[in-house]
C-alpha cells in the first residue's frame, strides 16, 4: 500500500479512537446529570440548553472550518440518546 495513504489511515484510526474515548467521557458526566435530575425530580430535557449548546457549537464548527449543519445533526444525535438515557432513568 502507499506510504502516505498508510500514514493518513493511521491518523484517521487514531482521531477515531480519540472520539470514541471523548464521547463516553461525555456518557460518563451526562449519566451524573440524569441521575441528579432523576433524584431531584427534574425534567429529563432542557430545551433552552439545547437550543443554546447547538448555537455554541454551530459557531466552532464555523470557527473550525467545519459544515455546521453537520454539526448539529451530529450534536442533535447525542442529546436524543442523552435524553433518552435520562427518561429511562426516571422509570427506574
Amino acid at each position: 500500500m502507499d506510504e502516505s495513504l498508510e500514514r493518513y489511515r493511521q491518523s484517521i484510526d487514531n482521531i477515531d479512537a480519540a472520539l470514541v474515548f471523548m464521547l463516553a467521557e461525555r456518557f460518563k458526566v451526562t449519566q451524573a446529570v440524569g441521575a441528579y435530575k432523576a433524584k431531584n425530580a427534574l425534567p429529563p430535557a432542557d430545551p433552552g440548553r439545547e437550543e443554546r449548546q447547538i448555537a455554541r457549537l454551530r459557531q466552532l464548527a464555523v470557527d473550525a472550518k467545519l459544515d455546521p449543519d453537520f454539526t448539529e445533526k451530529f450534536l442533535r444525535f447525542i442529546i436524543d440518546e442523552v435524553i433518552r438515557h435520562h427518561e429511562s432513568m426516571r422509570g427506574a
